[in-house]
């Protein structure tokens, strides 16, 4: 694994970095000294207390109850934090150090409305009546406020205020359908919804009323409903209250909740192969500081810095993203089609609200190549240092084109993690040269290994990718999950003591890394993951099918892959275009768009096992030319002549 070097760090990269400035901290505060970023990293998941305490203290964390240690235990799962240190995230966000209060700290593009910019009193100002309007609701901490919203300032306001009370957020992009919402709300059981009416996609308006009614309907729990007009501002609606409302002007100062390192802070969803979506549960500490690390010292964000990345709300990346301001950076909002009225939108964003960082998907950067794009042509890309892509893997000649027809002087950063840590765990550093199609490093704190299916640790071979030492942004929990149980098959089922997180990894000598895509189920659509039961609920609710599986195939070229969906029909029934029209209709309206396949195909029987659960993995591995007998072990079948159908789907297909 040795792509050629594409950039190189400048000479003076220690004296005009945020990392530079870290280690010179260290040195000055710590009487430590590393020579490389190896050194570095291996100190930082050597020495947890040490590596931790000092991200604590060279970011300045502001605690309500000072904390009685760094680290107790280092077990997984049950690692506690910084124990009875009280704090508070929204503080930290708000505390935008390097800014004054006129400095523009949110600048929010949308195709729904003009463009809108938040000072940082103004943005203060308006957590300051949100926070007091959510109070005169009854809300306080511990209490769940939801919001059917898309990336604009006032959801990222909604958020900073629910968790300034110590109560719990959670938000679902307006594209999401009816089904996706309530499976992932009824759990948590919000108090309050905020929700707009609509929002527009490219030049088409979307009107989400009926979905919003729905919503309520579904959630028993909601006392009080806010209606944000987005798409008709002077719409009427029979909710109790509108966003105007909510923040009203009021007299009540800001002030924020102490809560414990580990205390809620809000609930991502990230969908399993079973069941409804895993609510995880995130806390304000090991958020705080993970989001520090990493906006600071890996994407080397500050005070002069505009941090956009491309997200909806329903994507981890969002809340990534709004926590740049606890660095100083200001944030680029931007909601609407990526695409409209063509490719260069983003590129043309980025120049018009002066981005120094960008962030977005590999597939969104290789439609950009595929289309024969050249952003520097139709953009004047100059402020742009940093490029991030996630996602799904990029390919070497993503790379290539990047250094071609962006810019030769940005460093490209490709990073992975997960919803499952808000983070990225691999990814880039300002002290590294970026190779074509290699992530970077390991990142700070994140101990990644790769692991041989016998579980020994492997180095240039492909294996499981785990991490063997706890991190903070690791989930306080899942919701409901008052025994532990359902965590712990989540991550800790395969290796006892280590997270596995269902990616394949190459690390070679060098310290970088080659992620190939998942080693489960999970789908990975578009940077979004997306549940197979999600799938199976709605598919197998139309009368004519009785049973579904589904797979995605990767694109070796670090495209979108392929969507395949396989039905068996009742007895007499025959796929035809109808009922495929169908089909995909019902995915998009209860789902989201991302969850259309691209192709649907009959099949006489799923595979399952004697306990009766369907084998997907087995599926997509025959699909990729893996012989059935490796593929599965057809005694622990109950249909093993099930797999017939879909080895010579494969041959077809590899034959076609």
């Amino acid at each position: 694994m040795q792509g050629e070097i594409l950039w190189t760090p400048r000479a003076d990269v220690r004296e005009h970095t945020r990392i530079g400035d870290y280690l010179r901290w260290l040195e000055a505060e710590r009487g430590l000294v590393f020579a490389d970023y190896d050194a570095l990293w291996r100190w930082s998941v050597t020495d947890l207390d040490g590596f931790w305490r000092s991200i604590w203290d060279y970011f300045e964390v502001v605690t309500h109850t000072p904390p009685t240690a760094t680290v107790e235990g280092t077990a997984m799962p049950g690692t506690r934090w910084f124990p009875d240190a009280t704090l508070n995230y929204a503080q930290h966000v708000l505390r935008m150090p390097g800014l004054a209060d006129d400095d523009p700290v949110v600048v929010a593009h949308s195709q729904t409305r003009a463009p809108v910019t938040l000072t940082v009193a103004q943005l203060r100002e308006q957590v300051r009546r949100a926070r007091a309007g959510l109070r005169r609701l009854g809300v306080g901490p511990g209490d769940r406020v939801a919001a059917y919203a898309p990336n604009i300032p006032e959801t990222f306001v909604l958020m900073l205020a629910t968790t300034s009370l110590g109560a719990i957020f959670s938000s679902c992009a307006p594209e999401f359908g009816t089904r996706s919402v309530t499976d992932r709300w009824q759990q948590i059981e919000p108090t309050v919804l905020v929700a707009v009416d609509g929002y527009r996609y490219g030049d088409k308006a979307i009107d989400r009323r009926a979905e919003v009614a729905a919503i309520r309907a579904a959630l028993g729990s909601v006392e009080h409903t806010v209606l944000l007009n987005y798409l008709d501002p002077a719409a009427t609606a029979d909710t109790a209250l509108t966003w105007a409302e909510l923040t009203a002007d009021t007299d009540e100062p800001l002030v924020f909740e102490p809560v414990p390192f580990d205390h809620p802070l809000y609930v991502l969803y990230s969908s399993g192969t079973t069941g409804l979506p895993k609510p995880i549960v995130h806390g304000h500490g090991g958020i705080l500081l993970e989001h520090l690390k990493m906006l600071a010292l890996h994407h080397d964000l500050g005070p002069a810095d505009r941090f956009l990345w491309f997200s909806t709300t329903g994507w981890m990346m969002w809340n990534f993203l709004v926590s740049a301001p606890a660095v100083g950076a200001a944030i680029v909002l931007f909601d609407g089609n990526p695409a409209h009225p063509g490719l260069d939108a983003l590129w043309r964003l980025a120049e018009e609200t002066g981005t120094t960082y960008f962030g977005t998907s590999a597939p969104f950067l290789l439609a950009c190549r595929k289309a024969g794009l050249v952003p520097s042509e139709v953009a004047d890309l100059s402020a742009l240092r940093g490029l991030g892509s996630t996602g799904a893997p990029l390919p070497a000649e993503g790379f290539r084109w990047v250094y071609e027809a962006v810019s030769p002087d940005l460093q490209l950063q490709s990073l992975s993690g997960g919803t499952d840590v808000c983070t990225g765990f691999v990814g880039g550093v300002a002290l590294l040269p970026v190779h074509a199609g290699e992530i970077a490093c390991r990142c700070l704190g994140a101990k990644v290994e790769a692991r041989s299916a016998d579980g020994t640790p492997v180095v240039g071979e492909l294996g499981e990718l785990v991490i063997t030492a706890p991190m903070p942004s690791m989930p306080v929990g899942f919701w409901g999950d008052t025994d532990g149980r359902r965590y712990r098959e989540a991550y800790f089922d395969v290796y006892p003591g280590v997270w596995r997180h269902g990616d394949w990894i190459t690390v070679s000598d060098r310290g970088t890394c080659v992620i190939t895509g998942r080693s489960d189920a999970t789908l990975n659509r578009g940077g979004v993951r997306l549940g197979t039961a999600e799938f199976y609920s709605v598919v197998e609710g139309l009368d004519e099918v009785v049973d579904s599986v589904v797979v995605h195939l990767e694109d070796d070229e670090g495209g979108a892959g392929e969507l395949l969906l396989f039905v068996v029909l009742r007895g007499g029934h025959e796929l035809d275009d109808d009922l495929r029209r169908r089909i995909c209709r019902e995915l998009r309206t209860a789902l989201s768009p991302r969850h259309v396949p691209d192709e649907i195909y009959q099949v006489g029987a799923v595979p399952r096992t004697l306990s009766a659960k369907k084998l997907e993995v087995p599926v997509k591995k025959i699909l990729t030319g893996t012989p059935v007998e490796s593929a599965a072990a057809k005694g622990a079948l109950a249909n093993p002549e099930s797999l017939t159908a879909f080895e010579r789907f494969a041959k077809e297909r590899s034959a076609g």
